[in-house]
């Protein structure tokens, strides 16, 4: 099976299984867990902050570095189809108590002017403003990334008007591999960001938040509250380790590879697509007449999982796990299911 619904189902690598049979481990609750300590550590000093926490999930991830950073009753500015908002169960209301207040893009991708509008201060009438924050690839903008100059201008406008921001860097790796610009710059002004290890870069789960120390010590306490104690979690972190210092090295392969798939998508007269920037393909089908459920059903039945996100969307990644001869027989067989 050519699997292209996500790059999250790409499976641990033998030198991840065996360091997790090796990892050293402790009670990471206790802060004991060796293993989980080397890669806070060296999380926060690839990305050029205090201190690192790990997490299970980028959901997670995203919900404490909001809550350190906000209050309740305060409003949270994201693109109208962030991650946050579609996929992520509310939990920035339901957890930080804050309401988003969102701004329409063509691409994902948010510029000051828009942003600098929507801040509110402390009145009697409104919601203040408590947190911008960017998403860096945009999953919904066919995995484009911000320029560094809009994520600057952005960080150093709303730090002058005292409001912090967090970046959704699920897949900030693939934004530095395409920019080619490092983590560390990417990162360098916003105040909290969170990246995932068990997408792109390939581990079988966990995220990485990081940010002041000040601001992960507030973060430990809120992962224990969200059920994120993970006790002898070394056997993870392992895979994570793995994942960080190898799995940036594989990106540009992926992004080859997603070109390649827009590229024979481009050449289908009943299909849109998104010109391919990192490793997410998106296009519209719907001038095939088909449903994205019925092509994705009859995709599977030809050995390929591809999936739709509304009515007439749908999106391709790529992943260490899927090679160029088998995207080109994706492909293939894509056009043969739309014809």
């Amino acid at each position: 099976m050519i699997d292209l619904r996500s790059d999250t189902v790409t499976k641990p690598s033998r030198a991840m299984r065996q360091a997790m049979f090796d990892a050293e481990v402790g009670d990471d609750v206790y802060g004991e867990d060796p293993t989980v300590n080397h890669l806070e550590a060296r999380a926060a000093e690839i990305t050029g902050k205090e201190a690192a926490l790990f997490v299970p999930s980028g959901t997670m991830g995203n919900t404490i570095g909001v809550k350190v950073l906000t209050e309740h009753g305060q409003e949270v500015i994201a693109d109208s189809r962030a991650h946050l908002i579609d996929w992520e169960l509310s939990m920035t209301p339901w957890f930080s108590g804050c309401q988003i207040r969102t701004i329409e893009t063509t691409d994902g991708i948010l510029t000051w002017d828009q942003v600098r509008g929507m801040i509110k201060p402390v009145t009697f009438n409104a919601a203040p403003t408590g947190a911008i924050t960017l998403e860096n690839t945009h999953n919904m903008g066919g995995g484009r990334f911000y320029p560094q100059s809009v994520i600057d201008e952005i960080c150093d406008g709303a730090h002058e008007m005292g409001v912090p921001v967090h970046m959704d860097g699920a897949r900030v790796f693939n934004a530095a591999a395409a920019s080619g610009r490092s983590v560390r710059e990417i990162a360098a002004k916003v105040d909290t960001l969170t990246f995932c290890l068990s997408k792109a870069l390939g581990a079988p789960m966990g995220s990485m938040l990081v940010g002041s120390r000040a601001l992960m010590n507030k973060a430990r306490l809120l992962r224990k509250r969200l059920g994120g104690g993970m006790r002898q979690a070394g056997v993870l972190a392992a895979a994570g380790l793995i994942a960080l210092e190898q799995g940036p090295d594989e990106l540009p392969n992926d992004h080859a590879n997603a070109r390649f798939i827009a590229s024979q998508i481009e050449k289908l007269p009943k299909v849109k697509v998104i010109p391919a920037v990192t490793n997410i393909v998106v296009f519209d089908i719907s001038g095939t007449g088909l449903a994205p459920r019925e092509i994705s059903a009859r995709l599977k039945e030809r050995g390929v999982l591809m999936n739709g996100f509304n009515d007439r969307m749908m999106r391709a990644l790529t992943h260490r796990d899927v090679t160029r001869e088998q995207c080109a027989t994706a492909m293939a067989e894509f056009a043969a299911v739309i014809q």
